[in-house]
């Protein structure tokens, strides 16, 4: 039998995390259940992480890595400032960055927050990274608005990520990038007095899908 190296182990080890995390909905699974399910034994998962919350910090990370890759794809390909804010929303909902398990994963990740200075930490550099990245772009559109329609835009993505957390339809993730990009565009005609959306969106009224029952 060929030996797997310790990235692979770790891999599988990050992978089983996310999947055991989302099946039970929080934080509450053991070390032991999530290398039972990732096939290594309890003794060597605590080889490579000392404990649940660093096991749980690493797959954070590596979630947090791929998101990053998405959106430095995007911008790479976007050309001109809408092209560019279109790339980080739509990599925030990618289908990757927007399945089941993911959100579960970012939902328990602000739990976290609240009692653990890494996981603080950590949470900063992604808030951080995803303001700059639309403050860069938005002072074209807006100018010295920029910063405030960052961080509301930005509010916005995270709070979808909530509001569909429990919502399994298909097709979800272009639903959410439709309510951002509309309220983006709605903050773009605000600052040049144009009633016509700058960015387009596909709904007529994107609020007509957030209000809808969820029994």
């Amino acid at each position: 039998m060929v030996r797997k190296a310790e990235h692979e182990r770790r891999a599988e080890l990050i992978a089983a995390t996310i999947r055991e995390i989302a099946a039970v909905g929080s934080l509450d699974v053991t070390t032991s259940q999530i290398a039972k399910s990732a096939g290594v034994s309890s003794g060597l998962a605590f080889h490579y992480f000392k404990d649940k919350d660093s096991l749980f910090l690493a797959a954070m990370r590596d979630i947090i890595m791929r998101y990053g890759m998405e959106v430095r794809e995007g911008l790479r390909k976007a050309k001109g400032p809408e092209e560019r804010l279109k790339a980080v929303i739509h990599a925030s909902f990618e289908r990757r960055n927007f399945r089941h398990e993911t959100i579960a994963a970012w939902l328990n990740f602000y739990t976290l927050a609240l009692r653990s200075a890494e996981a603080r930490r950590l949470l900063h550099v992604y808030q951080q990274r995803l303001h700059s990245n639309l403050v860069h772009d938005l002072h074209t559109l807006v100018g010295d608005r920029a910063p405030d329609v960052a961080r509301r835009i930005a509010g916005l993505i995270d709070g979808l990520y909530l509001r569909y957390a429990l919502d399994l339809t298909d097709d979800i993730s272009h639903e959410a990038s439709e309510h951002v990009l509309h309220a983006l565009a709605a903050e773009c005609s605000r600052s040049s007095g144009n009633p016509e959306t700058i960015i387009s969106g596909g709904r007529a009224c994107p609020m007509n899908a957030i209000a809808k029952s969820q029994e």
